[in-house]
């Protein structure tokens, strides 16, 4: 773009368009990027986000680019990796979901076959969110199993 000593836009640009690969662009198209949701305050790692800890802010940069969280749903309840700083945009990948079983808490573990059905009591040999595979070891028998976190907290073990 060329700026003329009197301020007028001369050369390729018009003052209301610009050219990009033959597609002409209003100058203002850049004005509606979204939102992108920020801290309001310093959030640690292992810290679980809230809606009064974070705000939406419309994004000014047309630089900006990577998996930066658009909205309050898309973070709320999760659970931080790394620290958030105010103001910063906060990363997916800097986000987990909450763990819904934790290493050595009371369990229920449930095998089905058919119409058969077990249950026994269990205890996760590791931390688990909803549909992630865990170990886990019977607590009558002390076998190790493998199965599936539910979202009621049990763990359906798969069959060997």
């Amino acid at each position: 773009m060329m700026f003329c000593r009197a301020g007028h836009i001369s050369g390729w640009v018009a003052a209301a368009t610009i050219a990009v690969a033959g597609i002409v662009l209003p100058a203002n198209a850049d004005a509606g990027m979204g939102y992108a949701v920020v801290p309001t305050t310093i959030i640690y790692p292992g810290d679980t986000l809230s809606a009064s800890q974070l705000q939406e802010v419309e994004v000014t940069n047309p630089n900006l680019a990577g998996d930066y969280a658009k909205s309050l749903s898309q973070v709320e309840g999760m659970v931080s990796k790394r620290t958030l700083l105010p103001g910063r945009t906060i990363s997916v990948s800097a986000l987990r979901e909450a763990y819904t079983v934790t290493r050595g808490s009371s369990i229920r573990l449930v095998f089905s076959l058919g119409a058969m059905t077990i249950s026994a009591a269990g205890t996760p040999l590791e931390d688990g969110s909803t549909g992630q595979v865990v170990r886990a070891r019977n607590m009558d028998s002390g076998v190790i199993v493998s199965g599936t976190v539910l979202a009621d907290g049990t763990v359906h073990v798969r069959a060997k």
